[in-house]
């Protein structure tokens, strides 16, 4: 399925999500490869095959490979360090957090992109993936590269919108439903 089927397809009770990844994907706010990137790091995050299959095919034309390898850098590294990060704030014994993470995270040092984009990327992925620890690093990490809080939110819209509808595509077919 292509980019412009998917959203074709994405049923009327979703119309505010069609319509709201139209305008995320064009915020004045980001660079196409800051959103583009954010949109394919958030549809893999968001674990839907169509979307992301779909999102990375029209990404691919828009992105340098070495920024597509990026945002799925950011993705994967984020998947594990989102988990490991949020345990550690999750549980009450302060004992682990003077524990050695000890998980390879090279990739973080070595994508090959803007880093300010990767680490929006990775800012992300964190909000998908909900650990507040990460969020907040990644987030000041921005700040630090230069990216204003203009540029966060309009990432965040992305990440909010590829995430509602990773739950949406395919969702009736997936169920059986009919439209």
């Amino acid at each position: 399925m292509t980019y412009s089927e998917l959203v074709d397809s994405i049923p009327e009770y979703a119309k505010d999500l069609k319509l709201n990844l139209g305008n995320v994907m064009d915020q004045s706010e980001l660079t196409p490869q800051q959103a583009w990137g954010t949109a394919v790091a958030c549809s893999l995050a968001a674990r839907n095959r169509q979307l992301y299959r779909a999102v990375v095919a029209e990404a691919g034309a828009r992105l340098s490979p070495q920024a597509l390898f990026g945002a799925r850098a950011a993705a994967a590294v984020m998947g594990m360090n989102n988990i490991f990060y949020r345990f550690r704030h999750f549980s009450s014994n302060q004992n682990y957090g003077a524990i050695p993470a000890r998980l390879r995270m090279q990739s973080i040092r070595t994508h090959g992109t803007d880093p300010a984009d990767f680490e929006l990327w990775c800012l992300a992925v964190s909000a998908v993936n909900g650990c507040q620890v990460c969020v907040d690093s990644h987030e000041q990490a921005v700040r630090e590269k230069g990216l204003s809080e203009e540029t966060v939110m309009a990432a965040i819209r992305i990440a909010a919108t590829i995430h509602a509808l990773a739950a949406v595509v395919g969702a009736d077919e997936a169920a059986g439903a009919t439209a």
